[in-house]
């Protein structure tokens, strides 16, 4: 007999960079929290699997599925036998490391030559830790910043070219840069921030000059720079960080990162799913382990726009983001815009996490009662889920 929505208990990972108000006040718990909070893990994850109890036995939602791949999960078990995707509930105090992430057949290669340089899983150097891709999606909960993707090179170089004349080993990266304004200029730049032998002096020289040059026109992106030096001395990614795109979402827009897009969440909460993945290739703006080769082979040196990835909004208070990889499609939902009802239907295995309020699910075989800061787990095979209440939920599925 089939059992009603399950609820999950959720592991909280604990990084500097996060909150120590906004994980634990959708929680309803104490604030401050003893540590800065900064993901709510919501999945089947191996390093920190969601569990559930299920005939009174408690399971994680990893080994729940890797017994009965087909019956949990449908059609989505060609995916593999655990859960697709990932969903977290993102604090972000301070920025996060300049990043990006691999498609699947760099994940895979670069998971198999790991392996066969027997680098152990937690050793620093290395830099796949398994065969996926991750491509990501996340949805603010209140205005969110980031960095996302190349701006137009000319932009760059306009704001480059006033301080740098202030640090003698930028000139000629950026005079190359300004003769070649492409892609192929980018991968130049930045390989030659990356072979500069005193990177460090370079990124101190560089952020006292955007500090001088504060007050002029270009005053936000050196804002930028000086604000992200202070957190990250002497590290290079600070000039690389001015060759992006800064971007910053209202409550409810989304960004979508695909392979390669290399990025950094500055500021904000936000809800994040992706593929059930941990490969991320490091590009400043961290004291971890920079793989710069395997950074230059994986990033698009591509310039892109910046702007909200769009949602279909197939009802009032309905918002539902499908981003072109299988693993993952997000709705929100924000109850008191859609009349206190919605209705969602989806073939695979989902996880509904309640944001605020309070909002009752009905898989089918019976309601279960969500309140902020809980989730709860629905196999696949039930067409349609039906949520009454109040408050916003964020439902996650396959696509």
């Amino acid at each position: 007999m089939a059992t009603p929505m399950e609820l999950l208990t959720n592991t909280i990972r604990t990084y500097a960079w996060g909150s120590t108000s906004a994980i634990a006040g959708v929680q309803g718990r104490a604030v401050p929290s003893p540590e800065p909070e900064a993901e709510l893990w919501m999945g089947g994850h191996p390093s920190a699997p969601s569990r559930l109890t299920r005939g009174g036995v408690e399971y994680g939602l990893d080994a729940l599925v890797a017994a009965d791949p087909a019956g949990e999960l449908g059609p989505a078990a060609a995916l593999g036998a655990r859960v697709p995707f990932l969903l977290k509930l993102l604090a972000a105090e301070t920025p996060l490391s300049l990043q990006a992430h691999p498609s699947e057949e760099q994940a895979q290669a670069g998971f198999a030559a790991a392996e066969a340089a027997g680098l152990a899983l937690g050793d620093p150097r290395r830099s796949y830790v398994d065969p996926h891709h991750k491509p990501e999606l996340i949805c603010a909960v209140g205005e969110f910043s980031a960095l996302c993707g190349f701006r137009p090179v000319e932009r760059s170089v306009e704001v480059l070219t006033p301080v740098v004349g202030a640090v003698p080993a930028l000139k000629p990266l950026l005079d190359a840069l300004r003769l070649t304004p492409d892609g192929g200029g980018l991968r130049t730049f930045v390989a030659g921030l990356f072979g500069l032998p005193d990177a460090d002096q370079v990124a101190v020289a560089f952020a006292d000059a955007c500090r001088a040059a504060q007050s002029s026109g270009e005053a936000p992106d050196y804002e930028l720079a000086v604000s992200l030096a202070d957190k990250y001395p002497g590290d290079i990614g600070v000039v690389l960080a001015l060759l992006l795109n800064h971007l910053v979402l209202a409550p409810g827009e989304a960004m979508f990162l695909p392979a390669g897009v290399l990025h950094a969440y500055l500021h904000g909460v936000g809800v994040e799913v992706m593929a059930c993945s941990d490969n991320v290739l490091r590009g400043g703006l961290t004291p971890k382990h920079v793989d710069v080769s395997e950074l230059l082979r994986v990033v698009r040196f591509e310039v892109m726009p910046a702007r909200p990835f769009p949602a279909e909004e197939p009802a009032p208070g309905v918002q539902v983001w499908n981003p072109p990889v299988p693993e993952f499609a997000l709705t929100r939902v924000a109850l008191d815009l859609a009349g206190g009802r919605a209705s969602l239907a989806a073939d695979g295995p989902r996880i509904l996490f309640c944001l605020d309020g309070t909002v009752t699910v009905d898989d089918g075989t019976g309601p279960v009662e969500l309140r902020g800061g809980q989730a709860g787990y629905v196999p696949a095979g039930r067409r349609e889920v039906v949520l009454t209440g109040t408050g916003t939920l964020f439902h996650a599925t396959t696509a």
